[in-house]
């Protein structure tokens, strides 16, 4: 087991080699919005080979348009070609493969072993990263897969922290676990509920989510000849669910730090730039914290606070201490903790007239009284005055999408700081 890389500093110890903080990125406008709220790395999906069919898949072009963003930054670029491939899904491999190398993405990540194959015969500088649809969850699994050249494995959903410390000491190789996000109702999301029920195959891009649906129960008998469905429930019961609970590992960093692991991954390549901003950046300041002075360490309230901003289902930290129980999923109440509302994400600001430019994503208008917060920049409140578009007409509220408005910001503000209002 590799020691965590740490020294000391005027008596204090101090944290030297971080683990990496990877985040979603959907869409290229994601990706630069991650990268600037302090993700070391983020992953993408191209428009073949990967899962979330439905996201805003990176073509080459805008691929290579990320990676040079990335490398501005010193992050990384992975591209998952995590599918289930079927004998029809297999042309364009090499090309495909071939072209991420070409533009500089850093690896892939990928469950198939076909694809782990090709991929270290026709672009072997590509790193290859195990995916989470291996639903690795043992230290010999580990072994084999580092015996076969990979340079990291993404762990299954299911391990927890004592898992992961076997892991550490048997192996050496990076290991990279999931800390934040949405979880998958099935083992390490191989579901077929969404193949059966919509012929949407979830191991090949097309997840329908069938677990978050409202269901019904019934008993089904046959009495006389006469098949009946006898209702389980009452017209005002809330409807079943098989969702679970959102991963929340905000409070274990000190311990996932201490473990030796070496990258923290946030899911969400679905979720909005304020989603993917807001995580970034709270989970950014902690790792940081920890790693300057891990023996005088406290969670904050206010990241604690920071998090609930977001869209999100109720929390737990899910198999990382114990096996789940029917506490940590959503049987029955599953509402969306969704206590703020995107409203703007900031074009520029003027400091001489102390006026801000922005890009409306949510209604406001002027008398409301809103958040600003952005990597630069330590988060206030402003009470919106009077609002003009960008002709210099006054309005009395943002209410168009997308539309350029402007107003007066009594603190300096910077391009992609965004703007968010309290749901009241």
């Amino acid at each position: 087991m590799q020691a965590i890389s740490e020294k000391t500093k005027d008596g204090k110890r101090i944290i030297v080699k971080k683990p990496e903080l990877l985040a979603p990125a959907g869409s290229l406008e994601k990706l630069k919005i991650a990268i600037q709220y302090g993700a070391d790395a983020v992953y993408i999906g191209g428009r073949e080979f990967g899962l979330r069919s439905n996201a805003d898949n990176f073509s080459k072009e805008q691929m290579r348009e990320g990676v040079e963003f990335a490398n501005q930054y010193g992050a990384k670029v992975y591209v998952t070609t995590n599918i289930y491939a079927h004998n029809e899904n297999m042309d364009g491999l090499e090309e495909y493969l071939r072209g991420l190398q070409e533009v500089g993405v850093t690896g892939i990540i990928v469950a198939d072993p076909l694809i782990i194959e090709t991929c270290r015969r026709v672009a072997p500088k590509v790193e290859v990263h195990l995916s989470t649809q291996q639903s690795l969850s043992n230290w010999l699994a580990v072994k084999y897969w580092k015996e076969e050249g990979l340079h990291r494995v993404v762990l299954a959903r299911e391990v927890g922290l004592e898992e992961m410390l076997e892991m550490k000491k048997h192996v050496d190789i990076e290991i990279e676990t999931f800390v934040h996000g949405a979880m998958c109702i099935s083992y390490s999301g191989r579901c077929v509920l969404s193949n059966h029920m919509t012929a949407r195959d979830s191991n090949r891009g097309g997840c329908c989510q069938s677990c978050r649906w409202e269901y019904d129960l019934f008993e089904e008998q046959d009495d006389d000849g006469q098949h009946q469905e006898i209702p389980l429930f009452n017209e005002n019961d809330a409807k079943y669910t098989m969702s679970p609970k959102d991963l929340n590992l905000l409070q274990s960093i000190p311990k996932l730090i201490e473990a030796g692991i070496d990258s923290l991954k946030v899911e969400g390549r679905m979720k909005s730039i304020h989603y993917v901003a807001t995580v970034t950046s709270v989970y950014r300041k902690v790792i940081d914290a920890y790693c300057e002075d891990p023996d005088n360490f406290k969670i904050k309230r206010e990241w604690v606070e920071e998090l609930e901003k977001c869209a999100n289902r109720d929390f737990a930290p899910q198999f990382f201490e114990a096996t789940p129980s029917y506490e940590e999923q959503m049987y029955g109440n599953h509402p969306k903790r969704t206590g703020y509302d995107f409203a703007g994400l900031v074009l520029d600001y003027d400091e001489e007239q102390k006026i801000v430019t922005l890009q409306q994503r949510n209604h406001f208008k002027p008398g409301d009284e809103v958040e600003f917060f952005g990597p630069e920049i330590s988060n206030f409140i402003q009470v919106v005055g009077p609002i003009w578009d960008e002709d210099g007409n006054e309005l009395d509220a943002a209410r168009h999408p997308l539309q350029i408005i402007k107003f007066k910001v009594d603190h300096p503000l910077f391009p992609n700081n965004m703007m968010r209002k309290e749901v009241r």
